[in-house]
């Protein structure tokens, strides 16, 4: 009778273990679903908005029912004859940072957003989540997709000019990066393209991103705006722009982000792209990345190369800030009762999870600042916004000031693990 059981056991497992072909699911198109959420500090919602069909899938293969990082938000794609998990995503949202304010305890607002999925063969069954800081759901949507419905929105190239700066392979063999001007006008665009140049330069400068430079792509596209610049909401500076960015998101002042994420997607409709940099035409000093959403940073501040490389490491890494504030203005950001799902900060919650495996035996945990030139990489106290709970790999990264040069390492292995998630075989 055990016997038995182990033989059951192990066929369950190998079931469970089993990697579905692309193929078996999907044809090579995308499905673009446009959500709304909305709601306010209290309860929040999911609405479907829109569905567009484009002509390529530039996303992964394989590892099509994982997800690196859990992110604040899930997409699943299930069948709906067996209810496998055929295909899922993680991200973040700037609705989710908007419901932490002030002002989201007097109000409710909607924000949109977007998500490139494999088209499917047949009817699927789609689940999208969000989760608050301590990882529980709080809300969720069920909807079905329908490959034939008629009203999915056939999308057409937007027909907008771009070039290529690195092109190392089929867009379904790399990772393919798009780089949008924002604030350029028609005349400017040669000054975007020298832009996009500069920021493709200084990611690339960046371990791990120099040595696995042969698994990207990278696009520049010339998205044009009516009026140069981008708006600047303290000054009473508004700007007709490509995708209505501006400053004083959320009324602070360096934080740059757009709302407008439609206009986004539709900009790159018939071009291969899986992860956005949105490049500001202003001298204005500030940025936002936002996990598997975009990275929007100003183009021609003197801090435009570690900035850029910074918030692509939020959008891209879904690392998370190493800095801190003394006085803990943020000190509730993340709950010391759990561990962060950022793969460079931890509350010592579940650290093995972390980069514990990278230490030496010998590194004391908490590691003290005035050993951080015996231990490179260790456990510094101060991190994710807080002085106090949170602990960082390194006294100092890329994640932490415009001044460090690098990555540390912990946030080079956890890029080099992603990387290698999206592009292995």
């Amino acid at each position: 009778m055990k016997l038995l059981l182990s033989i059951l056991v192990a066929i369950l497992c190998i079931g469970n273990t089993y990697a579905q072909k692309f193929e078996d699911y999907f044809v090579n198109k995308s499905i673009r679903v446009d959500y709304i959420f909305a709601g306010n500090s209290s309860a929040q919602q999911i609405y479907l908005d829109e569905l567009s069909a484009l002509p390529e899938w530039a996303g992964r293969k394989t590892h099509l029912n994982e997800v690196p990082l859990k992110g604040n938000g899930q997409i699943i794609m299930k069948d709906i004859k067996t209810q496998q998990v055929i295909y899922k995503t993680s991200f973040s949202s700037l609705f989710q940072e908007w419901i932490t304010t002030e002002e989201a305890k007097q109000t409710a607002k909607s924000f949109e957003n977007s998500f490139v999925l494999p088209y499917p063969k047949d009817s699927v069954e789609v689940v999208a989540l969000l989760f608050d800081s301590y990882g529980k759901e709080t809300s969720k949507l069920k909807h079905i997709i329908d490959p034939k419905d008629i009203l999915i929105h056939q999308k057409e190239s937007a027909h907008i000019p771009y070039k290529y700066i690195i092109q190392n392979g089929d867009y379904s063999q790399c990772i393919d990066i798009a780089i949008l001007a924002e604030g350029y006008t028609e005349k400017e665009m040669q000054q975007f393209y020298a832009d996009a140049e500069i920021a493709c330069q200084s990611l690339f400068e960046h371990e791990p991103f120099k040595s696995m430079k042969s698994k990207f792509n990278v696009v520049a596209v010339a998205s044009p705006s009516t009026d140069s610049g981008v708006s600047i909401p303290k000054d009473c500076l508004w700007k007709k722009t490509a995708f209505s960015s501006h400053f004083d998101t959320f009324y602070s002042e360096r934080y740059l982000t757009t709302s407008r994420v439609k206009q986004i997607h539709n900009a790159l409709a018939g071009i291969p792209y899986e992860h956005i940099i949105i490049l500001a035409n202003t001298k204005q000093y500030g940025g936002g990345g936002i996990f598997n959403a975009f990275t929007l940073t100003t183009a021609h501040h003197p801090l435009f190369r570690p900035v850029v490389v910074h918030e692509f490491g939020h959008s891209f890494g879904g690392l998370g800030d190493e800095y801190f504030y003394e006085d803990d203005v943020m000190n509730d950001t993340y709950p010391k009762s759990v561990e962060p799902w950022e793969p460079n900060i931890t509350t010592l919650v579940n650290f093995s999870t972390k980069w514990k495996s990278l230490l030496n035996t010998s590194t004391p945990i908490p590691t003290p600042v005035d050993k951080k030139d015996k231990y490179r990489i260790g456990v510094y106290e101060g991190g994710g916004y807080s002085s106090k709970g949170i602990y960082r790999p390194a006294y100092d990264c890329r994640m932490r000031t415009n001044d460090c040069t690098e990555f540390c390492p912990a946030c080079q292995d956890a890029l080099r693990k992603l990387i290698l998630f999206y592009t292995e075989k």
